[in-house]
């Protein structure tokens, strides 16, 4: 079966359940992981500008999208001309069932419950022993935080750490000031690629609070990749835990 993925965790994914190269024929330029393997794939867009004519000329027997990460409009225009699975993932569970079907589309069922249940042992063997509030920053100018409709919220909860945006979705833009009532404030890797020089310029209104840079791909890359941040997730626990 000759597949197109226009989700990068979902790509990861892929090659992690068994496919290669031979299988999956197009991917997003953000598509990044596993490194070595996905260079070979013809880059068929950005996640949201896709190039349509290329990929029909590639001829597809099934195409992987996500709700949130894919144009709607590109999405259905593909769906014209073939196959299309649009995925949504906003909790453990329907991670787990996101592997789970993949695992059957392409016969890798036994490879699909390792990863689950990996996934399920990593989450569960990280848990931070102290209360902890934390605002979990993915943009700046403006700032925009994440809500409790996110996968990001969830990871954030599975580890034990309290959202301070819960009464928030999706993900709303917030002030500096709206910071205050928060203990910690994570400033993930992507999208937006904060930097030490932003830590000191939260520093300047927050001296006191704790203020880290965390692996944005650790929490926002559903699929397979939780399942390989066991350690990660055990040192940034070390590192917070009050």
């Amino acid at each position: 079966m000759k597949v197109i993925s226009l989700v990068p965790s979902i790509t990861e994914a892929l090659f992690d359940l068994g496919l290669t190269e031979n299988e999956i024929i197009g991917r997003t330029k953000f598509c990044i992981h596993p490194k070595d393997k996905i260079k070979d794939v013809p880059v068929i867009g950005g996640t949201k500008n896709l190039n349509i004519e290329k990929i029909k000329g590639l001829q597809p027997d099934l195409i992987l999208a996500n709700k949130e990460e894919n144009i709607k409009e590109q999405v259905e225009a593909l769906m014209e001309d073939f196959k299309v699975v649009v995925t949504n993932v906003e909790t453990i569970e329907d991670n787990y069932y996101l592997l789970k079907t993949l695992g059957n589309i392409f016969q890798k069922e036994e490879r699909a419950k390792a990863y689950n249940l990996k996934i399920y042992e990593v989450l569960n063997q990280t848990k931070i022993s102290s209360k902890i509030k934390a605002a979990y920053l993915i943009w700046k100018n403006p700032y925009m935080t994440v809500g409790a409709d996110t996968f990001i919220h969830r990871i954030l909860t599975e580890i034990g750490i309290e959202n301070s945006f819960k009464d928030k979705t999706r993900y709303p833009e917030v002030t500096i000031h709206d910071l205050a009532d928060t203990d910690l404030i994570m400033l993930s890797s992507e999208p937006f690629p904060f930097k030490e020089k932003h830590i000191a310029e939260l520093k300047e209104y927050y001296p006191d609070k704790k203020i880290i840079i965390v692996d944005g791909e650790a929490f926002s890359w559903y699929g397979t990749h939780i399942a390989k941040c066991g350690n990660y997730f055990k040192e940034l626990v070390a590192e917070i835990d009050l």
